[in-house]
């Protein structure tokens, strides 16, 4: 699918590198990554929201990886994106899902389960169209819906 086939999705539009691949896989370049992975859904909103945190949001790309590995109940798994405090923690999850899959839930829960390992403050969930974001309060063990994803220089301290 060409990226211009995808929805208008609720970030500013990006321009992305893109290659076709000899097979005819339409690969994007993920400069988190350092590579061209394939473009599918998930990934155009991927690619939307990292620029969108980097250059309005401030999140520095050099904090910020995508496919993050980790262990999970004697599983690997992977984190969509995670964002790194100063002193190299994680201070927030990302989880993506294609524009035409809803957020119900199931993503929440998929969510917090990672961050049952990496125990972050922030968890944002998004299909490029809607976006949520949790504040964890570990002191309170509670959490609350905040309306706005915060700049990485606010919550950076």
């Amino acid at each position: 699918m060409d990226p211009k086939d995808y929805p208008r999705l609720n970030l500013p539009a990006v321009e992305m590198r893109t290659r076709l691949d000899d097979d005819g896989t339409l690969r994007v370049w993920d400069s988190l990554r350092k590579k061209y992975v394939v473009l599918t859904p998930e990934e155009y909103v991927r690619q939307h929201f990292v620029a969108w945190l980097r250059d309005i949001r401030h999140y520095p790309e050099s904090m910020t990886a995508n496919e993050t590995g980790i262990k999970l109940n004697g599983t690997q798994r992977r984190c969509d994106t995670v964002v790194f405090d100063k002193q190299g923690n994680p201070l927030v999850i990302v989880e993506y899902k294609a524009p035409h899959v809803r957020i119900a839930q199931d993503v929440f829960d998929q969510i917090v389960r990672y961050n049952m390992v990496l125990c972050a403050r922030y968890l944002i969930v998004s299909n490029g169209l809607q976006h949520y974001c949790c504040r964890i309060d570990y002191e309170s063990r509670s959490y609350n819906f905040i309306p706005m994803i915060p700049d990485y220089r606010e919550i950076n301290t």
